[in-house]
This record gives C-alpha cells, sequence and structure tokens, in this order.
C-alpha cells in the first residue's frame, strides 16, 4: 500500500480522528452512573473525571486519552516508514503530522457529544510520543514541565499552558542537537509543535485568567485519594 497516496493519508487521518473521539471520560463516568458533564466543570477529560470520581478514575481517563493519540500516531508511522527518521521529505513529515494532529482534534471536537470534548493535553502527550523520534523527546519535556508546574502549583490549567509553550522550544533544541536544521527539514515539526501549543494555549485562556485573577481551582486528587 502507497501510505503516501492522498487517499490512504485522508483515510488514516479519519481513522485518527475517529479513534481521537472515544470520549473515555464520559464513558468511565457513566460506567459509574454519572453523566460528567453535569459535574465539576462539565468537561469530559481526565481532570474533571478525577476531580469528581477519584484519583483512581482521573488517572484511567488520562490513561486511555493518551492511548488514544498514540495508537494511531504510531501505526502510520510504522507502517509508512517515518518512524527512526528525523530527516524525512516535507510531504512524508507533513502526512504523518496530519494524522497525529487528527486524534488530538477528535478529542477536542467530539462529534457523538456536539463536536465538545476535552482539552486535549493527554491525548496530545500521547500523539507527541508517537511521532518518533522528531517529537517523542519533545513531549516527554513537555510532560515532565507539566508534571512538576502540577506538583508545584497545583493547577492542571497553568501546568497546560507552560507544557505547550515548551513544547516547540524542546523541538528546536532537539532537531539543533542532532544536527539538523529546525527551520529546513524540522520546519513542518517545529510548525505543527508550534501550532499545537498555540491551540493549548487558547483552550486554557479561561483557566489563565483565573489564575492571574487567584480563582484557578486546586486540584489534590494526583497526590492523594478523594
Amino acid at each position: 500500500m502507497n501510505w503516501q497516496s492522498p487517499i490512504v493519508v485522508a483515510c488514516s487521518a479519519l481513522v485518527a480522528f475517529l479513534v481521537g473521539s472515544i470520549p473515555f471520560g464520559l464513558l468511565v463516568a457513566r460506567a459509574r452512573g454519572i453523566d460528567i458533564r453535569k459535574h465539576g466543570s462539565g468537561n469530559i477529560g481526565a481532570t474533571n473525571v478525577g476531580r469528581v470520581l477519584g484519583r483512581k478514575f482521573g488517572l484511567t481517563v488520562f490513561a486511555f486519552d493518551l492511548l488514544k493519540g498514540l495508537a494511531p500516531t504510531l501505526a502510520y508511522g510504522i507502517l509508512s516508514g517515518g518512524t527512526g527518521s528525523l530527516a524525512l521529505p516535507a510531504h512524508h513529515a507533513w502526512h504523518w503530522l496530519l494524522v497525529m494532529i487528527s486524534p488530538i482534534l477528535g478529542h477536542m471536537f467530539c462529534p457523538w457529544i456536539g463536536f465538545k470534548g476535552g482539552k486535549g493535553v493527554a491525548s496530545a502527550l500521547g500523539a507527541l510520543l508517537g511521532v518518533f523520534p522528531a517529537l517523542t523527546l519533545a513531549g516527554l519535556t513537555a510532560a515532565i514541565v507539566w508534571f512538576a508546574s502540577l506538583w508545584l502549583w497545583s493547577m492542571v490549567g497553568l501546568s497546560s499552558v507552560l507544557a505547550a509553550a515548551a513544547l516547540p522550544v524542546a523541538v528546536v533544541a532537539l532537531f539543533l542537537a542532532r544536527g539538523v536544521d529546525p527551520v529546513g527539514s524540522g520546519l513542518p515539526f517545529l510548525l505543527t509543535s508550534a501550532a499545537l501549543a498555540l491551540v493549548v494555549i487558547i483552550k486554557h485562556r479561561a483557566n489563565l485568567s483565573r489564575v492571574l485573577n487567584g480563582t484557578e481551582p486546586k486540584v489534590t486528587w494526583l497526590r492523594r485519594h478523594k
């Protein structure tokens, strides 16, 4: 199969979008007899599930959301022969990145619940890890920033914004460390990481406003059981 064919790429992106659109937060909460959209912040993501149902369920949803970003992205990379290379032809890199972004969009704009969804942090992390090696280390760097910030300040929104801002910086550092021009063959990865960071930050603009006003709620369920 020609994995660079426009039809194959489009179908791969559609499958990735549908995988990303599986609302695990909604399903996990519903299994406990709760419509998570009517509790807490109303968000279907892991943070709200953890706040309402406790740490075990929050981490379960986080893992599922991460996996639905990772699986289709990594699968396309392996099948298309992109995995393992930093210097991909531009068209190949863009095709892979289209598939990578699709499950994140599926999570954020879930068609099964009126094109609403979570804020995409766990799915984005999984998708980044799937683009090996070009975005994997950058994704891990962003994850470290996220967890460190969350541990220090216990604010998911702030942690997500800081992690997003760190992502394109980490991409540039990775390519420079490997001797690859980040605005040459690394440009697709740099632009995509910057766009993804911008989307995550925009999704968290209300959180930033509350942080500045001192009204952002803190999350403690990652440290102890509810």
